[in-house]
């Protein structure tokens, strides 16, 4: 009997990988759709017009943090938990429980939000003319709190294709609905500037019509979850049906359990999302006290939130996706006692992450600019320096996110909290000290960030250790990936100026660029032996992987 227990446990290793890789996928493929997007969306609003864009996000992002955002992470946590026990009808009460929860919360935020976006946009953001597309924000709120719970439910079922897929439909119809609604708002807020005298009404109107992608998008994506939940409904009702589990929760007890579960959880993530409002807040007062227009000032941070943080964000969707993967999978492993599992899924998750996040980062600081030409037809000094300064973030910000929810998957919530209290301290003194004291504007919200992001690192590293005992590995981690990401970055630098001299162009070096430093880096990869036989047999179409790389010699001899 032994053996089919262990296959078990070996299948649910495998399927921990493919669920997390298929919701990667997923998660880079709305970034990629959200950079090709916004690249006639920058054309269409100005720098400034993306500040306003930018600036109403963050705190669009604040308010979905208080209402929704770490409903996917807490449902799939505590479905997750209670699945592993055989609980599948307690499961069922935590997903009813939630959703009454984020329809309550969702509806008062919105409001808040909406007949609150005049004194928030003056008062505290200092740019009153966000308001309107803080307004068509505050609209959404609603529909994302519900997403997010139907989200976090079948995360805690083990499958994330539904999220998946419903990233995707939500991304389409954003980048669609962003553009027409952006091109039509600019033109009215033009025409509505040329009569009242305000300049900047074009760009804001604009803004506010790209913000309409971003409710219709979160429409659609839970228009496909609900059919996904009514497809579903047959085999959740049987798995209720066959529960034998005495024991059932109460709605109190689950609401109880579910608000200090989420407080942590919310605070870690609101100190992501206010780190990013008060960093802006912060470099437009300063920027203004030091005499800088809100045109120029708006122009700055339209550069950093529509074209470096777009960019940068690309590759932590990867981070994200086995992030979400990783806490119910975890959660599992640590309610049966399995410390093998534990240890191998922190593992293999970090090691996957920084597979991924080295290269981009390499990427970046060889390609800044050319990307920033090929992207957004920018061939400024600010905007290619900006993104080669920050592109080290790639690799801080991936491994403190998948180092969060592998925390919150060993049930220290209230950890990475902490943590993210210390480093934003850190972070606030230094950014303090970059715009007053040194006058570097824009670099200095890059700069700052990376104090934020080593800080996070270092702290959720020794917390895992002393939680688990896990050893960070680094040679296959960190030395040789980082080897590969060299080796490739050289090979890319030279053959992106080689194409650039005899062929020139804005677009066919960067393309022939990116795609042979993908091959040069895979190749390195495999034969520095960074992947084992077992790491790529675990990947999706893994046995098919490997003998492909076992044909073409790529792998080290054993």
């Amino acid at each position: 009997m032994a053996e089919p227990q262990k296959n078990r446990k070996k299948h649910k290793k495998d399927d921990f990988l493919v669920q997390g890789m298929i919701l990667a996928v997923a998660m880079v493929m709305t970034k990629i759709i959200g950079v090709v997007y916004r690249i006639p969306l920058t054309n269409i609003l100005g720098d400034e017009g993306n500040g306003f864009y930018g600036y109403a996000f963050e705190v669009y992002a604040m308010a979905l943090m208080l209402s929704s955002l770490s409903l996917p992470t807490v449902v799939s946590k505590l479905v997750s938990a209670r699945m592993a026990m055989g609980q599948r009808r307690n499961a069922f009460r935590v997903f009813l429980c939630s959703l009454v929860f984020s329809l309550a919360v969702g509806v008062v935020v919105s409001l808040l939000i909406f007949f609150g976006a005049a004194a928030i946009a003056t008062n505290f953001m200092e740019s009153p003319l966000s308001v309107y597309a803080l307004r068509v924000l505050a609209v959404g709120l609603f529909i994302v709190a519900v997403l997010g719970v139907l989200r976090g439910y079948f995360q805690g079922l083990g499958t994330m294709m539904p999220t998946a897929v419903s990233q995707i439909i939500e991304q389409i119809i954003n980048a669609v609905v962003s553009i027409v609604g952006a091109s039509i708002m600019f033109k009215a807020g033009i025409s509505k500037g040329e009569e009242t005298g305000k300049e900047l009404l074009g760009p804001a109107y604009g803004a506010a019509g790209g913000t309409l992608g971003t409710v219709t998008g979160a429409l659609f994506a839970l228009l496909f979850l609900l059919f996904c939940f009514y497809a579903f409904r047959g085999k959740i009702h049987r798995g209720i049906v066959s529960d034998r589990t005495r024991k059932k929760e109460s709605y109190q007890r689950i609401l109880k359990i579910l608000l200090v579960t989420m407080i942590p959880v919310i605070f870690s993530t609101a100190i992501y999302n206010i780190n990013q409002i008060l960093d802006l807040t912060l470099f437009n007062q300063i920027m203004a006290a030091q005499g800088f227009s809100e045109k120029e000032y708006m122009a700055l941070q339209g550069i950093y939130t529509g074209k470096y943080n777009t960019l940068i964000n690309v590759p932590l969707a990867m981070a994200n996706g086995l992030a979400a993967s990783v806490i119910p999978s975890l959660t599992m492993a640590v309610t049966a006692g399995e410390k093998r599992q534990i240890y191998s899924k922190i593992d293999q998750t970090i090691r996957f992450t920084m597979l991924i996040a080295i290269p981009c980062f390499i990427g970046f600081v060889v390609l800044a600019s050319p990307l920033m030409v090929f992207l957004y037809n920018d061939d400024g000094v600010i905007p290619a320096t900006t993104l080669a300064l920050g592109a080290v973030t790639v690799v801080l910000y991936s491994w403190s996110t998948v180092s969060n929810s592998i925390l919150q998957g060993l049930d220290k919530m209230a950890v990475p909290a902490k943590n993210a209290g210390i480093s934003l301290i850190a972070h606030l003194i230094s950014l303090f000290l970059m715009l007053v004291v040194f006058r570097w504007n824009i670099y200095a919200l890059v700069l700052s960030n990376i104090v934020f992001s080593v800080c996070m690192c270092l702290l959720n590293a020794r917390a895992i250790h002393r939680t688990s005992g896990y050893e960070q590995e680094i040679d296959r981690t960190f030395i040789k990936p980082m080897i590969a990401a060299v080796i490739m970055g050289m090979v890319t630098y030279g053959v992106h100026l080689i194409l650039d001299i005899f062929i020139g162009g804005r677009f066919v070096p960067t393309i022939i660029s990116v795609l042979l430093a993908m091959v040069v880096y895979a190749v390195c990869v495999l034969k520095l032996g960074v992947l084992s036989q077992s790491d790529i047999r675990a990947l999706p179409q893994g046995a098919r992987i490997y003998r492909i790389c076992r044909s073409f010699h790529l792998l080290p001899p054993h």
